[in-house]
């Protein structure tokens, strides 16, 4: 899951209607026209972790995003170049084709934001998970860092760091398990997106999940959802300094948007609620789930409340009615690896090192297998396509396999 939730789309292009047929023509007021009839045009929807670039490849997609709109999870216009590994993203596509070179679209909008941004209390001793603005944010063998954190989760310090945290919420315990995380200093707003808790609504006051912050409403009690009660996934945009020991909320939204139409549609996620055991249906990182004639390869015992699934089928109505329904096994997912394609830039001979889409890549391990070419090869300028896993800092991409591309 180096560098898989969730957010920003425009409107989605489904089958378009043929409104004058042979049958209608007159009717239609077209007696004799000879325009050709509108083509029909699919989309497709996918939301996961970016698991690498050239253009961006989620849920084992490559998108070519030349031409795609990229924006965040507050609607705000970003770059291309501001996406990462471990990012979990949204994005809207044209239908997507296979072959026997793998799975292919061409993106239309890609949305991308963090589960949490905020100032880090503590690091657990044991490096596996660290507390963000009063949340549990669990660490794992393939959690990314960016490299401006030295060392990983060795860069960050409790009491001065503030942090981007993209990944996936466990609505069971209420912990995060974290994709990407990255510096953010500076940061204008704090963000938080996860269920509420603990809400007094004379006070106007909740938490989030199991977190131990409380967050103050009470200056914006009248633009907050009509909903807004325990148990309703927000997405809360916090002022950077507390006020008698609570977090001030400068804005309040319910925490997953609505789905629009699309012929095609793949989410892998965590599940967040679900009536599965009545009704088939459940939800993926807050994205609403019809599993009614759905296949489930891996059987159904495992659709339960936190269970990462990978589900396939179209969107109806913001619903994803699904025709498969896959649970993931952690240990499987967590030793997959990542591609990057692109061009090297700030190689090193000595370090055995190149940046490649923003990536440091070491290639120091003698078992790198180089196609198409050989290691002398390597140098600034050339064309390659990386395979490999994160290094054990998660700051880097340690490569199996280097191929030179024309």
């Amino acid at each position: 899951m180096l560098n898989r939730l969730i957010a920003l789309r425009r409107p989605a292009q489904g089958f378009l209607s043929l409104i004058c047929t042979a049958a209608v023509v007159a009717a239609c007021g077209g007696g004799g026209s000879s325009d050709p009839l509108p083509v029909a045009t699919k989309s497709a929807f996918s939301a996961g972790a970016i698991t690498g670039f050239g253009s961006i490849i989620v849920n084992g997609v490559r998108f070519d995003d030349s031409a795609a709109s990229v924006t965040d999870d507050d609607g705000s216009s970003r770059r291309s170049d501001e996406l990462r590994l471990g990012m979990v993203a949204e994005v809207d596509s044209s239908s997507i084709t296979t072959d026997d070179t793998g799975s292919r679209g061409t993106a239309r909008a890609i949305r991308f934001g963090p589960e949490i941004v905020g100032p880090v209390s503590a690091v657990a001793v044991d490096g596996r998970s660290l507390v963000v603005l009063g949340e549990t944010v669990q660490v794992t063998a393939t959690t990314l860092f960016d490299d401006r954190l030295v060392g990983g989760l060795a860069g960050i310090v409790p009491g001065t760091s503030v942090v981007e945290v993209h990944g996936l919420l466990d609505v069971t315990t209420g912990a995060y398990t974290a994709t990407r995380i990255q510096p953010k200093p500076n940061a204008p707003f704090f963000k938080l997106r996860g269920v509420v808790s603990n809400i007094d609504k004379t006070a106007r006051t909740f938490k989030i999940g199991s977190g131990s912050d409380t967050v103050s409403y009470a200056g914006i009690s009248a633009a907050v959802p009509a909903a807004l009660d325990n148990g309703l996934l927000v997405r809360v945009r916090l002022q950077t300094t507390q006020v008698n020991g609570q977090w001030i909320a400068a804005n309040v939204n319910i925490g997953v948007r609505k789905l629009e139409d699309h012929d095609e549609a793949e989410i892998e996620g965590r599940i967040t609620a679900t009536t599965f055991s009545v009704d088939k249906k459940f939800s993926v990182n807050g994205l609403p789930v019809d599993a009614t004639n759905a296949t489930f390869p891996m059987g159904t015992t495992g659709i339960v409340l936190g269970a990462r699934v990978e589900v396939k089928g179209s969107a109806v109505n913001g619903v994803v009615m699904a025709t498969t329904v896959k649970v993931e096994d952690e240990h499987e997912r967590d030793n997959e690896g990542f591609e990057l394609h692109g061009v090297v830039s700030a190689f090193d001979g000595t370090t055995k090192t190149f940046v490649l889409r923003g990536v440091t890549v070491s290639f120091a391990d003698p078992a790198v297998v180089i196609r198409k070419g050989v290691l002398a090869d390597l140098a600034n300028g050339k064309k390659v396509e990386v395979k490999g896993v994160r290094s054990s800092d998660g700051t880097m991409l340690v490569a199996s396999r280097i191929s030179f591309e024309d």
